[in-house]
């Protein structure tokens, strides 16, 4: 009786501080200290690059070698995901979503995946071109609103994508919403870089990626979870 009263008491002291159980639903996609889960594009695992400690994913940006995307060994459609990233000073980095890996046809993760941007707008080139700062859905979409934080701060990020409705959060505000595939957004497409790409954002399911822009400035991940909708 005294330790059901126990576990109780210090279930009820987390809640009161905000540490409420995660839901069932949501699944990490990094355990905090392995790469386990994630493999380099093209690769069967993940590059030498991308190191794991004390509960963060980071990319090694001094190292020359095992660099590249990262991106999840699952494939996913309708999904919300959510995680925390900071870079160090002139960063470029970016999450994207829908990437159909097949490198006989693609080189690259962003051939076919929409990409949230990753940036120090202030200490990179890109900070400096609407559609390519920080929250951005790259190169389609600008923030409604700049949100992102400072250098070497951690930013909270949420992507939600239920069927053709896509929603980007970036520090608990809405920074971006469209639909995807639809007139609009074919015309928006082939007004942009995308335009060149065929098979950009025309699959309805694929992996998620980590960006290794290839620059010498590091990029931090942590508390990477999703749940599939």
């Amino acid at each position: 009786m005294l330790r059901s009263f126990l576990s109780l008491s210090l279930a009820l002291c987390a809640l009161s501080a905000g540490r409420r159980p995660a839901s069932g639903d949501w699944k990490a996609l990094f355990d905090g200290k392995t790469t386990q889960g994630w493999h380099t594009y093209g690769q069967p695992s993940a590059g030498s690059a991308w190191k794991a400690q004390d509960g963060v994913l980071f990319l090694d940006a001094s190292s020359k070698s095992g660099r590249g995307d990262l991106v999840t060994d699952k494939e996913y459609d309708n999904f919300d995901l959510k995680l925390q990233w900071k870079v160090a000073k002139g960063a470029n980095s970016g999450i994207m979503f829908l990437v159909h890996e097949d490198t006989s046809k693609y080189k690259e993760t962003y051939d076919t995946g929409p990409e949230m941007q990753i940036l120090d707008n202030e200490g990179h080139p890109d900070g400096k071109y609407l559609k390519h700062r920080a929250g951005d859905l790259y190169d389609l979409i600008p923030c409604k609103v700049q949100t992102v934080k400072a250098v070497g701060e951690w930013n909270q990020v949420e992507i939600h994508l239920k069927n053709d409705k896509l929603k980007m959060y970036l520090n608990g505000v809405e920074v971006v919403e469209t639909t995807l595939w639809d007139d609009d957004w074919k015309a928006m497409v082939a007004k942009s870089k995308f335009a060149q790409y065929p098979g950009f954002a025309i699959y309805h399911k694929g992996h998620i990626s980590l960006q290794d822009h290839g620059g010498d400035e590091g990029v931090f991940f942590k508390d990477i979870q999703i749940k599939e909708l």
